[in-house]
């Protein structure tokens, strides 16, 4: 595709930040490219088996794709921190408003079908399918995990190394793929197109925080038709895509030994299972009472006792203000405030890490009031009641509050494994008998 070919880039806003995007073919229905973390909108064209699978997905839908926060095209992180899985499923929905987009199919390459996944989870109303290709249910090296991929520790941590130090360098796709054969013409591209999507710092922080990414808690609630794909890529087995696709209710799955990886020519197979998978499938209405939720619940410590010491009117004003100040909490940090408790609160987020802020915000502020609170938070399933909200993902979070400490804010493994590179910093607080729940569960408590 020539320069003047190429389409236009544009920018959806996210409050004060700019997302890239691009939008080819014609739709509704729609198809929204979460690809691998590392992309340059403009720099793809440049590479032709790249190209092709652009043009394939639009000869059927209207694609819409977009460089994530940080990388390529958008604004960059103004920090040595990265933002959180949660605000990258930010930069999905804001792009999918930007073009118009209701409702579309999420096609999820690589690590970029985790988030994909997790959209899906939390907006079901907005996704009508989920196509999930070469994605791992868990980056994190595990002996479960290794079994699956056949990767010792070895070369795990060998990858790792890869990533962090060759990045975008002469030999870096061969040594990272080596199936991409040693065509010096085509190795240049990629190796500018590395470039061009992230520095070489950036490429070691994002190397980091996916490998500690592991979704096998939440990949349950993903209740959108799923089809799994797995190429002959170099970190994807027959074995990882069963094992995704196990964990999803309903998913297909289908290996392709014979397509080599989209970097080297996988496209045409890709997008004739994607279509096939697609066509004569009649649009469902989600089920929007039910989704992935993050909950926060508190309490306040010796509740019963400041009142008989406070009398009922100074503790009815205390607990005003005290609900007041939630109330502004959970909104400042995108948070749903549902209800007060009578001496706490339910509130529910889009992602755990506003979640985690919002209750080291409130735990706080509260002390200023002379108050002390107990906070548990859950990611889980929950299910819309009215104005209410219920499930277990509910349940769970009030069993995490109840094991909590005075002053402390507790969280589930599952809340912990979603935040990796969000800056938090957690101390274990052992395995749990959380009543009612079933198996065991470990604990972690927010460090002040």
């Amino acid at each position: 595709m020539t320069t003047a070919e190429t389409p236009e880039t544009q920018y959806a806003e996210r409050g004060n930040i700019h997302i890239a995007y691009q939008v080819i073919g014609h739709g509704p229905p729609d198809l929204v490219l979460v690809w691998n973390w590392f992309s340059h909108l403009e720099g793809r064209w440049e590479i032709p088996s790249y190209a092709h699978l652009l043009r394939r997905f639009a000869g059927f839908r209207r694609v819409i794709s977009f460089d994530k926060y940080g990388i390529g095209l958008s604004d960059p992180v103004p920090s040595t921190q990265l933002p959180p899985l949660e605000e990258w499923m930010d930069d999905v929905r804001a792009v999918m408003d930007a073009a118009g987009s209701e409702r579309a199919t999420l096609v999820g390459q690589s690590d970029g079908g985790l988030m994909a996944a997790m959209f899906a989870a939390s907006h079901p109303d907005r996704v009508e399918a989920l196509i999930l290709i070469d994605t791992l249910a868990s980056n994190v090296w595990a002996p479960d995990i290794a079994a699956a991929t056949g990767w010792s520790r070895e070369q795990y941590d060998a990858l790792a190394e890869l990533m962090m130090t060759k990045w975008g360098r002469p030999g870096f796709l061969a040594a990272f793929d080596p199936a991409s054969g040693h065509d010096s013409e085509e190795q240049g591209r990629w190796d500018r197109y590395f470039r061009l999507a992230a520095s070489p710092a950036t490429a070691a922080a994002m190397g980091r925080m996916l490998l500690e990414l592991d979704l096998r808690d939440v990949l349950p609630s993903v209740r959108v038709p799923t089809l799994v794909l797995r190429t002959r890529s170099p970190y994807s087995t027959p074995e990882t895509g069963r094992q995704l696709a196990g964990l999803i209710s309903g998913a297909q799955f289908v290996d392709l030994p014979a397509a080599q990886s989209l970097v080297v020519g996988g496209a045409d197979l890709i997008v004739d299972e994607v279509e096939r998978f697609l066509s004569g499938r009649r649009a469902s209405e989600p089920d929007r009472s039910r989704f992935l939720s993050t909950v926060l619940l508190t309490d306040i410590v010796g509740s019963t006792e400041r009142a008989a010491q406070l009398g009922d009117q100074r503790w009815s004003q205390l607990l005003d203000s005290h609900d007041e100040f939630a109330r502004r909490q959970v909104s400042r940090f995108s948070g749903t405030g549902l209800k007060s408790t009578g001496d706490g609160l339910l509130a529910i987020f889009d992602g755990p890490a506003r979640a985690i802020s919002c209750a080291v915000a409130l735990r706080s502020g509260v002390r200023s009031l002379g108050l002390e609170i107990r906070t548990g938070i859950h990611t889980g399933e929950i299910e819309r009641r009215g104005d209410d909200v219920g499930g277990i993902g509910v349940h769970i979070a009030a069993r995490v509050e109840a094991a909590a400490q005075p002053g402390e804010v507790l969280v589930s493994r599952t809340v912990k494994d979603l935040v990796v590179g969000s800056g938090f910093s957690f101390v274990s607080r052992g395995v749990h008998a959380l009543r009612g729940v079933p198996e065991e569960w470990e604990l972690f408590s927010v460090a002040e």
